[in-house]
């Protein structure tokens, strides 16, 4: 029955978003509930590894992201639930790096409290890297293997499981596992100045 439900609830959001894509306004607001608490737990993810002084609150980064979100143009073609929440999850990053890079200047000045992300110590053993580091070092990886940034990318940012991974990019299992693996790898010397390659 709990299976069932969420097969119905992942149509249901198919169907909105589809007839949004389509220019029904009238979607876009059935959606909103619909996808809410997903995007709450993901923003919630995001933020929770930040200083205990944290001022971005997940409601924010939310509203944010949702505002660039309804804002595309031309209007996303939206393929199902999983491509409505990669997309979510990239312009939270964007959103996060954006903040990160607008309160850069105030750090400078000695105001900034870092900006981290849950789980991304594991690619840094010894200390958890900042947001923008973390951008830096999937943007470079994208440069080097664009698949496995997005493998990455939908885990960490998206927090994606490894069935969604594959669902998501049209991926066997065992490749979003070796992607994951080797990607991490490939972060976590990045990160700690090695040379990745």
């Amino acid at each position: 029955m709990w299976h069932n439900t969420l097969v119905e609830r992942a149509a249901t959001v198919t169907q909105l978003l589809s007839r949004w894509s389509q220019g029904d306004q009238g979607a876009l607001e059935e959606l909103a509930p619909q996808v809410q608490q997903e995007l709450y737990s993901l923003a919630r993810t995001y933020l929770r590894r930040g200083r205990p002084n944290q001022t971005l609150q997940p409601t924010a980064l939310i509203n944010e992201a949702w505002l660039r979100l309804i804002g595309q143009s031309p209007i996303v073609q939206w393929e199902n639930r999983t491509h409505f929440f990669g997309i979510a999850a990239r312009l939270m990053r964007i959103v996060l790096v954006d903040r990160a890079r607008a309160l850069g200047a105030l750090k400078r000045r000695g105001a900034l409290e870092a900006l981290t992300l849950e789980h991304v110590d594991r690619l840094s053993p010894g200390k958890t890297p900042e947001i923008l580091e973390v951008n830096e070092a999937l943007d470079q990886l994208a440069k080097v293997d664009e698949r496995k940034a997005k493998v990455i990318e939908l885990r960490y940012f998206g927090g994606m499981d490894r069935e969604e991974i594959a669902a998501a990019l049209n991926l066997t299992l065992p490749t979003v596992k070796r992607d994951l693996r080797l990607g991490e790898a490939w972060l976590r010397r990045f990160l700690a100045g090695q040379s990745p390659v």
